[in-house]
């Protein structure tokens, strides 16, 4: 149930029920939808955090969610999922996470108002706590994460994307902005060294040493890496260490999950595409995310003066 304010906001008169739900929106034009998942163990009296989670090209928000595994981590941690879906031919879908050029129409969709509405249309329809939304993706669903860190830095408390690097520029931001970036040295769809011999001429990205170093400068981290491995409990091929940097402004870390032997594929979960490489299972993303995305919301906005 809706109730409508004479200002033509929409303020939820009771929360989204738990389950998975679908929506829709228009933005610039274009009719946009999303995936909402609701745990059963929120509770209306409370504020509810959100995590975004952007499905890589040539997928969709369906896909996303199985792929991920985020429900079944949304309903033991408390959170909400949201499956943006992206623009394209049917079922294939992308992300203008920046770094497209030539002929592809979806370089010129703007994704960043997408997002924007969305979140204003996901707060009248549950208790959306503003300072705890969180975004993650995987290829260019990562690089789309990237996209709103730099861009949207006032509604995105962190990010965490997996195998999408930095594909905009950074420009100067009002905050430090925490990000946690998964990366598998054996990556071949978004290599470790940035664009190569077999990467289409019409994208470029940076490479996960220079997207990481360009998140450090501009969240102000001193230099120096803190580095840990974990136990290589899995024996699958793959061996996992963090680089953790010193805090920078605003108490924001860069956080790089540096995957030796890992593919294109989401640390812990199942990969049924062999051709995109190992999986590595010494780690849980979800779990991992959701550790560092609970470490940081967004400040409280300052109360206005009397």
């Amino acid at each position: 149930m809706l109730t409508w304010l004479a200002l033509g906001v929409v303020i939820a008169a009771s929360p989204l029920p738990p389950g998975l739900h679908e929506r829709s929106i228009c933005v610039e034009g274009l009719r946009r939808s999303y995936l909402i998942h609701v745990p059963g163990t929120l509770a209306a009296a409370e504020t509810w955090p959100v995590v975004l989670a952007f499905h890589g090209a040539g997928a969709n928000a369906r896909q996303m969610l199985r792929m991920s595994g985020l429900n079944e981590k949304a309903d033991d941690s408390r959170f909400v999922v949201v499956y943006p879906e992206g623009t394209g031919v049917g079922p294939l879908k992308t992300f203008n996470g920046g770094g497209r050029g030539g002929a592809m129409a979806e370089r010129d969709v703007d994704d960043v108002a997408f997002i924007h509405g969305l979140l204003d249309d996901l707060a009248s329809l549950i208790p959306l706590d503003s300072c705890r939304v969180f975004a993650t993706g995987i290829s260019n669903g990562g690089m789309m994460c990237h996209r709103l860190a730099a861009e949207m830095p006032e509604r995105i408390a962190a990010i965490a994307p997996v195998a999408g690097t930095l594909a905009v520029r950074l420009p100067p931001l009002p905050r430090g902005v925490p990000v946690m970036h998964f990366h598998g040295r054996s990556d071949g769809i978004v290599p470790w060294t940035g664009p190569n011999l077999m990467t289409p001429r019409f994208l470029t990205f940076l490479s996960v040493d220079a997207t990481v170093a360009a998140w450090r400068q501009a969240n102000g981290c001193p230099d120096g890496w803190t580095i840990s491995e974990f136990e290589n409990v899995a024996r699958d091929g793959t061996l996992v260490r963090r680089h953790s940097s010193r805090p920078g402004r605003d108490g924001s870390e860069v956080i790089l999950i540096d995957i030796e032997g890992g593919g294109h594929t989401w640390p812990g979960r199942p990969n049924l595409m062999i051709f995109l490489g190992k999986t590595t299972r010494d780690i849980s993303a979800n779990d991992l995310m959701w550790e560092f995305f609970e470490r940081h919301p967004l400040p409280p906005p300052e109360a206005s003066p009397p």
